[in-house]
Formats: C-alpha cells, structure tokens, sequence
C-alpha cells in the first residue's frame, strides 16, 4: 500500500464575496472563489501570464470569520484539500465541482491589493516565512464534514 497525501496551499486573491449558508446540522459553511496569477517566461523569454480559479469551502467557526472580514479582492492563503462532487443536473446529465476545502485560513493584510507578501525585509526563506509574518493564522479543527452536507 503506497502513501497518499492531497494537500494544496494556495495564496491569491477573493474573486467574489463569500457566500455564507447553513448545514442542516446547523455548521455554517462559506464558499467563495480565489484567483491565483502564474508568470513565467516562455523560449523566446517573453512574459507568459495564466490566471486559475479556485472554488473554496470552508466551515464552521472560519466561515463566519471569512464571511465577515473577507470580501472580493481581498487576499487569502488557503491550506486544505481538493475534492469533486457530483450530482445529477435538472437535465438529467452528470454535474461535476471541483473545490478545496479549506483546512487551515490566514488573512492578508488589509492594504494587500496588490497580492504581494513582500512588506518586510526580503528573505530566503520562502514564502512560508513571508505569509507568517503578516497573516494572522486561524487554525480551528471543526472535524470531517461530509460532501452529501453540503447545500449547494
């Protein structure tokens, strides 16, 4: 039997407000998209830019926090795992949702429009150290929530 691991941190920013709802056990769950930005340069050494959007869950005691201080724009680091949903459309055909439940939240800073990390003294240790330094972690085990709870 191998090691399996899905983990996925991702920092960017919110492309929409969080949505917040209610289980019906009464855990409250947020959801809401990130964009994060990639460049690179290609062969030819011109600047390449791709943009991905991320769908996030989150729930509990985090999903109230998100809801009330996040909003579209703000930046985010996210630490959780990726799972797809299925369900079965009005039309009758197979409906696929691929999101990161979020295990783990901190915020950026309230100035961070620009979706940098950069504010002190570079380093050379990795953005991890970065992020640290100007996210306040939230970090609450709230326990397995299954995906057939979720209301949307």
């Amino acid at each position: 039997m191998g090691v399996n691991l899905n983990k996925v941190f991702i920092i960017g920013n919110l492309t929409r407000d969080p949505e917040l709802r209610t289980l019906p056990s009464g855990t409250p769950v947020a959801s809401f998209g990130v964009a994060t930005n990639r460049v690179w340069k290609n062969q030819q050494g011109e600047k390449q830019e791709e943009v991905q959007f991320h769908n996030i869950v989150v729930f509990g005691r985090q999903a109230e926090i998100v809801n009330q201080y996040l909003g579209k724009g703000s930046l985010i680091l996210v630490e959780g795992r990726i799972q797809t949903r299925s369900w079965d459309g009005k039309d009758g055909s197979k409906q696929y949702r691929t999101e990161i439940v979020a295990e783990r939240i901190q915020f950026g800073p309230k100035s961070a429009g620009s979706g940098t990390f950069n504010k002190g003294p570079a380093n050379n240790q990795g953005i991890d150290n970065q992020v640290k330094e100007v996210l306040p972690e939230i970090n609450l085990d709230e326990g397995d929530i299954k995906a057939e709870d979720l209301p949307f």
